[in-house]
C-alpha cells in the first residue's frame, strides 16, 4: 500500500482552526480505507465489483421500466434510511436486464456514503454452503453462515428463487426473510421469477412444467406476501443485454 502523501502515512494532518491555532486532525486517508474496508466487508464478486448507479447504461430503444428502475433506485439511496422505513427493492425481470448492477449499485453507494454495513449474498450458493454445513466433516455451523446474514444493516440477496423448491429451502428463506423484517433490517432482493402468486387452480404435472414459473412457486406464497411488506417492487422489462451484446454492467 503506498503512502498517503498528505500525511506521510501518519493518518494525522496540522491545520489552522477559526482561532488561528495549529490542530491536527485525521487525514482523507483514513476515512477511504475505513470505506474500502467495508466495501471488502460487503463480499460483493469481482464480477460485480465495478457496477454502481452511475454506471448503468440504459440503451437505446430501451422499454421505460429500466429507466423507471434507475430513478427508483436513486431515490432510495437518497431517502435512507429516514424515509425508506425499513423496506428494501425487489427488482423482477427477465434474465440480462441488469438487476444485479442496481442491486449492486444501491449496496456500493450505501456502503460508501452512508457508512452502512452490508452484505451480497448469492441465494443458491447461500442455501448450498448451509446444506454443507450439516456435514460432521465440516467446522462452519449454520448458525455462523447466517448470523452475518441476519446481522447486515443492508443485504442483496441475489437470484432468489434460483434453487429448486422443497420444504427445506421455504423454511429457510422462511427463517431469513421473517428474521430480517422483525427486526426491520433493509433486504434488496433480485429475481428472475414474476412477483405473482402460485396458479390458483391444481394443474397436472405436465401443465404444471410447461407454465411460466412466479416467484410464489419459487419461494411459495406465504413468503410472496412478506415480500410485498418488505420491499419496493421494480419490475424491469427488456433484452438480454449479455445475449445481444448491449453494454451495461462490466461483467469482467
Amino acid at each position: 500500500m503506498s503512502t498517503c502523501p498528505i500525511c506521510d502515512g501518519v493518518g494525522l494532518v496540522r491545520v489552522v482552526d477559526a482561532q488561528g491555532r495549529w490542530i491536527s486532525r485525521p487525514c482523507r486517508c483514513q476515512e477511504i480505507e475505513r470505506e474500502e474496508r467495508r466495501i471488502a466487508a460487503a463480499r460483493i464478486p469481482e464480477r460485480y465489483r465495478d457496477c454502481s448507479l452511475d454506471t448503468y447504461e440504459i440503451y437505446h430503444g430501451a422499454d421505460p421500466s429500466l429507466a423507471e428502475a434507475l430513478l427508483t433506485a436513486r431515490r432510495f439511496v437518497e431517502e435512507y434510511p429516514a424515509f425508506t422505513a425499513g423496506k428494501g427493492l425487489l427488482f423482477t425481470g427477465s434474465i440480462g436486464v441488469g438487476k444485479t448492477h442496481l442491486a449492486v449499485g444501491v449496496l456500493q453507494r450505501l456502503v460508501r456514503e452512508r457508512g452502512v454495513k452490508g452484505l451480497f449474498c448469492d441465494y443458491r450458493e447461500l442455501l448450498k454452503n448451509i446444506q454443507n454445513s450439516y456435514n460432521p466433516q465440516v467446522n462452519t455451523t449454520e448458525l455462523e453462515l447466517l448470523k452475518p446474514v441476519f446481522a447486515a444493516e443492508v443485504l442483496v440477496l441475489d437470484d432468489l428463487g434460483a434453487q429448486k423448491p422443497n420444504d427445506w429451502v421455504w423454511d429457510t428463506v422462511a427463517l431469513i426473510l421473517n428474521t430480517r423484517y422483525n427486526d426491520r433490517q433493509t433486504t434488496v432482493i433480485t429475481t428472475n421469477y414474476a412477483d405473482q402468486p402460485t396458479a390458483a387452480v391444481a394443474l397436472s404435472d405436465v401443465d404444471r412444467a410447461a407454465r411460466e414459473q412466479t416467484l410464489g412457486d419459487r419461494v411459495g406464497d406465504r413468503m410472496l406476501s412478506r415480500l410485498a411488506e418488505m420491499c419496493i417492487r421494480v419490475r424491469m422489462t427488456g433484452k438480454d443485454c449479455r445475449q445481444t451484446g448491449i453494454k451495461r454492467a462490466r461483467f469482467g
